[in-house]
């Protein structure tokens, strides 16, 4: 971890508190509609006319619990394909530290990491997967809803608990969605099922990826190719936590809270600045140009494509004990404190650099404490500061066309010129 640790900068996107919309579930039961209005957790009952539909979702029902998460666990195991070791990934410590953070706090808001082609970060990202958490959710619930918090509790499990059910708890790894470029906006979102509409007279809603990616990660490589259309879709899902539904005269709604994480290489074009401003953080990758270093990563790498297995075990050791340091993060990050002449100063670098809105200030100060608990200490200091603001504001700042310094750097001198 020291070497995780000793190059790095960071970011952390504000996590707004939003209610979610106003939501209606249908049920029928003997010939009339029970209607049931939800707003901010309250439920509200009444009935109205008959309908021919009733609405449910497709996802649910389709196994027991149990068989769920067993057909999870054997699939994650034994039929994925073979994840490159986040351990063995030599150099890019600003990426994976970047990545760190965010697991360990997901408030911080997600990471984009642009950078030259072929310098390992979409692999870096897809082996943060070994890395990952276990979280309580409900069991056989398509939306990973969490049985603590409405906020993140589907309609459904939502009327459960009003009815006064007792709902099954499960440990689940958190799930990496991946977003592909040419994904359809039904598939992202969720639709319709017409076939069991016609067949059934049933409206069954089909979750999507923002459904799957619920408390979880969504990664989207090359995410400056986005299609424009579904780049709204994730800024109205980031903004609200909510992802909303219009089709075939009904309305669904879920929770869609995620880490996004994008990938993509600068000179294939640049962001939407609404979406760049959604990431919390912003990682920089540079080809490696020391000749030992590229033969190294060139070995590694050849030695796991001869046999995968073996080389995962080889960091099995490394791998548990950088899993069972997020995990202790994760659980110390709340008695974390941060001096308020700390968070004056944060705020004093932000509007010195004219920094737009808050997000910049809020990113900071989670970034610095995720790493303070990352290394076990539960005061954050101005060197945790240092390292993580250039990630969090570098690309908050305006663009001048005629400067030729990185951004990075003017955050750089702009900090130690007030913490000075």
């Amino acid at each position: 971890m020291a070497s995780t640790l000793r190059t790095s900068s960071i970011g952390v996107l504000s996590s707004r508190h939003h209610s979610p919309p106003s939501i209606y579930s249908l049920s029928l039961t003997k010939g009339k509609v029970s209607v049931s209005k939800f707003w901010g957790g309250i439920g509200f009952h009444g009935v109205k006319e008959k309908s021919q539909f009733s609405v449910l979702s497709v996802a649910t029902g389709i196994n027991s619990p149990q068989q769920h998460i067993q057909i999870q666990r054997i699939v994650s195991k034994e039929r994925q394909r073979p994840v490159y070791p986040f351990s063995a990934i030599v150099g890019q410590d600003e990426m994976k530290l970047c990545l760190l953070l965010n697991v360990i706090d997901p408030k911080i808001g997600g990471v984009m990491i642009m950078g030259d082609r072929g310098t390992g970060k979409s692999t870096t990202v897809r082996s943060l997967v070994d890395l990952l958490p276990e979280i309580k959710v409900v069991a056989g619930d398509p939306y990973n809803s969490d049985p603590e918090d409405p906020e993140f509790m589907s309609i459904e499990v939502r009327e459960r608990v009003l009815k006064g059910e007792q709902l099954e708890v499960v440990f689940s790894k958190i799930n990496m969605v991946d977003l592909p470029l040419g994904a359809t906006e039904d598939r992202v979102c969720g639709t319709i099922d017409i076939e069991k509409a016609l067949t059934e007279g049933v409206k069954a809603f089909e979750p999507g990826l923002l459904a799957k990616a619920n408390r979880g990660i969504l990664y989207v490589d090359e995410v400056n190719l986005l299609d424009d259309h579904l780049v709204d879709v994730l800024l109205d899902s980031a903004a609200s936590g909510w992802n909303t539904v219009e089709r075939e005269g009904i309305s669904i709604a879920h929770p869609a809270r995620f880490i996004l994480i994008g990938s993509g290489n600068p000179e294939e074009g640049e962001l939407r600045p609404q979406l760049l401003d959604r990431f919390g953080m912003h990682a920089q990758v540079g080809t490696v140009r020391e000749a030992e270093l590229r033969v190294k990563i060139v070995e590694e790498r050849g030695r796991f494509d001869k046999n995968p297995k073996e080389f995962r075990d080889s960091y099995e050791a490394e791998q548990e004990k950088l899993q069972q340091e997020i995990t202790s993060a994760r659980s110390f990050l709340a008695s974390v404190e941060i001096d308020h002449e700390l968070k004056v100063k944060i705020s004093q670098v932000c509007a010195d650099l004219n920094v737009d809105g808050l997000r910049g200030d809020i990113v900071t100060n989670r970034a610095a404490k995720a790493l303070s608990a990352l290394k076990g200490r539960d005061r954050v200091s101005a060197e945790d500061i240092a390292i993580v603001i250039p990630n969090c504001l570098r690309h908050r700042l305006r663009k001048d066309p005629l400067e030729s310094i990185d951004s990075g750097l003017l955050v750089i001198e702009k900090f130690y010129e007030v913490f000075r």
